[in-house]
């Protein structure tokens, strides 16, 4: 990649620099763009995390949207995959959409996403994603409890509507949309897991079980602990999607549907085949 010159006000960037880089990288108004940010290797921004939020907005405004995958932070579920004890039941804060915690492990733009006024985010807990802008309400609304990654998801939405998935510096392997792959993809023996998650009602906290295709590992036996790296690489090696910087971070965009079919039908060729 070429040499960038350091804009007049460095070493801060502004939202008019990240929104000029991102239309160079295909993104414009009426989009709808999924996004994963390692913001630090952004470069310093103006207002941080919010600087990168505008920035998209800007650029897809004004029927576009901006979404990003929450998950929820909820420790003590991961801690007891087997079940939360009896005695700190009582003690679990439900997830409640609006007010739940991102999941740290996804950096800060998931939370500063879901947090911006007028932001939406889906009720699936685990699977949950933030949605910002046009269409925010039509992504988020009606997400599946089970098999949060499946129809009818924020991540069958974006395939549906022709969006985009931005990595802005973010590791290949984190491509979120490669579990609705997962969920798609004919192969036998796919891990399923069960667990049971307390969920905020308009009549008090109810555990519900929750089953989904496992997306902590790969969704089978055979595939590699970052397949996802594996897969995204063939597809732009193969002349797809495009590369730039946003900021300083090396950043890949591509197009949903095309992204997910490749996925689904690599995911299909390299696994085992069905009897």
């Amino acid at each position: 990649m070429s040499e960038r010159l350091p804009p007049a006000h460095a070493p801060f960037l502004t939202a008019v620099d990240l929104a000029e880089d991102l239309r160079a990288l295909g993104l414009s108004p009426g989009d709808s763009v999924f996004a994963h940010g390692a913001l630090r290797r952004i470069g310093p921004m103006i207002s941080g995390p919010d600087t990168l939020i505008s920035a998209m907005l800007d650029v897809v405004s004004p029927e576009g949207t901006v979404l990003a995958y929450t998950d929820w932070h909820a420790p003590v579920l991961e801690e007891f995959p087997d079940g939360v004890p009896a005695g700190l039941r009582e003690h679990v804060p439900p997830f409640e959409p609006a007010a739940s915690r991102s999941i740290r492990d996804n950096g800060a733009l998931p939370e500063f996403l879901r947090t911006t006024p007028g932001a939406r985010r889906s009720s699936s807990a685990g699977a949950s994603v933030a949605a910002l802008g046009g269409r925010s309400e039509w992504f988020t609304e009606g997400h599946p409890l089970d098999y949060g990654y499946g129809p009818g998801s924020p991540l069958a939405k974006l395939v549906e509507a022709g969006g985009k998935v931005a990595m802005i510096g973010a590791p290949w392997d984190t491509m979120t949309l490669l579990h609705h792959a997962e969920h798609l993809a004919d192969l036998p023996d796919k891990r399923v897991v069960r667990y049971e998650a307390p969920l905020a009602t308009p009549s008090g906290t109810v555990w519900r079980t929750i089953e989904e295709f496992d997306t902590s590992r790969p969704v089978i036996d055979g595939f590699d602990d970052d397949y996802f790296a594996t897969i995204v690489t063939s597809f732009v090696d193969s002349g797809r999607g495009v590369r730039g910087r946003v900021g300083a971070a090396d950043t890949l965009v591509v197009g949903a549907a095309e992204m997910c079919a490749y996925a689904v039908q690599w995911m299909q060729d390299n696994g085992p085949r069905r009897r």
